[in-house]
């Protein structure tokens, strides 16, 4: 049975639609990447899974529970987290605070965990005491990477994670994504840099006005002459 399964969804932001019938389904252990143009609905995506906006039609379905239009702040208890492209850690909060800030549903001992999010990210140890605001921009992205883990979730779903970085902070977030999906977590992710994306993804979908234009392994849709041709610059 498959983790999550979006079966045609209809979605937008008041009356404006933007999903127009998307379809994607990812199995437990998956990386799944969104690409395609500005404007395709990538984005509107994650937020109508994670329920942000208003769902006109459609359904989606996780781990065997239909939760079609269930708000964010409830997703938690179904272990789903989200880290959006802006706005994604508490500048004025230290590294180590925004972490236990992820942790904010847990009623458990999470000191594991953190210590798990610590060893994914080397980094945010050496400076778990710094004001996350004062970071570099891959560092942030790796500190709200951190926060949403430590709910220790089923799915995570990114939000462009490396828009703006630098080549060798892309690289790592790349290399990042891979080690926390080694862990069991399932991953969808919208990214701008789609060859770079598609390369590590089990499946890769893309999306045009809305719509699915492709669905197909990362690696076919690499190969594939009319995705590189209208999707991939060549």
């Amino acid at each position: 049975m498959s983790l999550l399964e979006i079966k045609d969804l209809h979605a937008g932001y008041g009356q404006m639609s933007i999903l127009k019938g998307v379809n994607m389904t990812l199995d437990e252990g998956e990386i799944g990447v969104i690409v395609g143009p500005n404007g395709a609905g990538k984005s509107t995506t994650l937020k109508a899974i994670f329920g942000m906006l208003n769902i006109t039609g459609g359904s989606i379905g996780f781990d065997g529970a239909d939760i079609t239009g269930i708000r964010s702040e409830k997703l938690a208890d179904h272990r789903i987290a989200f880290v959006p492209q802006e706005h994604n850690v508490f500048p004025t909060l230290t590294v180590h605070e925004n972490l236990e800030m992820g942790a904010y549903v847990r009623r458990d001992d999470f000191s594991a965990v953190m210590d798990h999010v610590y060893d994914i990210f080397p980094p945010l140890k050496e400076k778990r005491q710094q004001a996350a605001g004062e970071l570099s921009g891959g560092q942030r992205q790796m500190v709200a990477f951190g926060r949403a883990l430590m709910i220790e979730p089923k799915l995570i779903l990114l939000d462009e994670p490396t828009a703006g970085l630098s080549p060798m902070f892309m690289s790592q977030i790349f290399d990042r994504v891979i080690a926390i999906n080694r862990t069991g977590v399932t991953v969808a992710m919208v990214e701008q840099n789609a060859k770079q994306a598609l390369a590590i993804a089990h499946k890769g979908f893309v999306l045009a006005g809305g719509q699915n234009s492709y669905t197909d392994t990362g690696r076919n849709l690499l190969n594939n002459p009319e995705v590189a041709a209208s999707f991939l610059g060549g």
